[in-house]
């Protein structure tokens, strides 16, 4: 992410849930999210959609016009909404089970939470919500609420954490983590860009932190993702790619599955379930008249933490 600049793929992933929520007449929802247009603002809205129609160079951004929805139609079915609108439901209707299962006495940490809007939309008081994400997305996100007038719910923490010089389960705990709470921890669109101990680094640090039953839900991209034949058969992560990297935000490389489930076992959590790239297409895509397809590398996990 580049300094001193909220987050643009956050900005982009709000703008899918808007444009899906509002614009999308293609039915059924994959995820309606009734608050991201609010959340984003007009003129932001308008903003994200001119850098999408302009090749993703903000250098052409122009406010005294609109962007079309016929110029951006293509590059949002194919490279931008997938990916946050089906994990988005994958953790939500995971968090609902979740919350069922202990009478909705839980904690919700949501690592990378970018201008996610459960806390203003989630019913249940007795989720108690950790936001972490980096000081200028989170500021970003704090100063748009602000301008909305919403407030701010009573069991909704903003952690913000700068992973250069912060320690996450210090910043949590200072934020009044509690450790005996059934905790479940969603970490969305992050592993894209670490590599593989950094990411088994941060899912140490919430086993630590969490008590047996607890569980962590993440998506990442598989190992063929860069392969010299994956990117001839199927480019769009590879594009996908190239494209965050314009934007300040260069995805790393893809993990097998085994190495996901050794990263997660050395830490005593196991895989509940995996939706790999075909459950993906047809849980949340196949109902649809329209090009909206999954990614071919992309893989979803619940793990859960138990004692061996």
């Amino acid at each position: 992410m580049i300094e001193k600049q909220e987050s643009i793929t956050a900005k982009l992933c709000l703008f899918a849930r808007a444009y899906h929520s509002g614009a999308d007449s293609q039915s059924p929802k994959i995820f309606d999210d009734y608050l991201s247009f609010d959340l984003m603002g007009r003129s932001e809205y308008e903003e994200i959609g001119q850098l999408i129609e302009n090749d993703f160079d903000s250098e052409k951004y122009d406010e005294n016009r609109w962007f079309r929805y016929s110029n951006i139609k293509d590059v949002l079915y194919k490279y931008i909404l997938p990916i946050p609108l089906s994990r988005l439901s994958f953790a939500e209707h995971a968090l609902a089970d979740f919350a069922e299962a202990h009478d909705g006495k839980i904690q919700y940490v949501i690592c990378g939470a970018g201008m996610d809007s459960f806390a203003f939309r989630n019913i249940n008081k007795n989720i108690r919500i950790f936001e972490i994400d980096h000081p200028d997305t989170q500021a970003y996100k704090r100063q748009r609420i602000k301008k909305l007038e919403w407030t701010v719910p009573q069991n909704l923490t903003f952690v913000p954490v700068d992973f250069s010089k912060d320690n996450l389960k210090d910043r949590l705990l200072q934020s009044g983590f509690d450790t005996t709470l059934p905790t479940f921890t969603a970490i969305l669109g992050v592993s894209y860009y670490l590599t593989l101990p950094v990411f088994e680094e941060t899912l140490r640090i919430i086993s630590e932190l969490t008590n047996e039953g607890s569980r962590v839900i993440f998506d990442f991209p598989d190992d063929s993702t860069f392969s010299e034949r994956q990117s001839e058969l199927n480019p769009r992560v590879k594009e996908l790619a190239e494209v965050t990297k314009r934007l300040g935000e260069p995805m790393l490389h893809g993990f097998s599955v085994e190495e996901i489930k050794g990263a997660l076992e050395r830490h005593s959590m196991f895989v509940d379930r995996h939706e790999g790239p075909e459950e993906i297409q047809k849980k949340y895509f196949s109902n649809r008249k329209d090009d909206l397809k999954a990614y071919e590398n992309v893989h979803f996990i619940v793990a859960e933490k138990k004692t061996v």
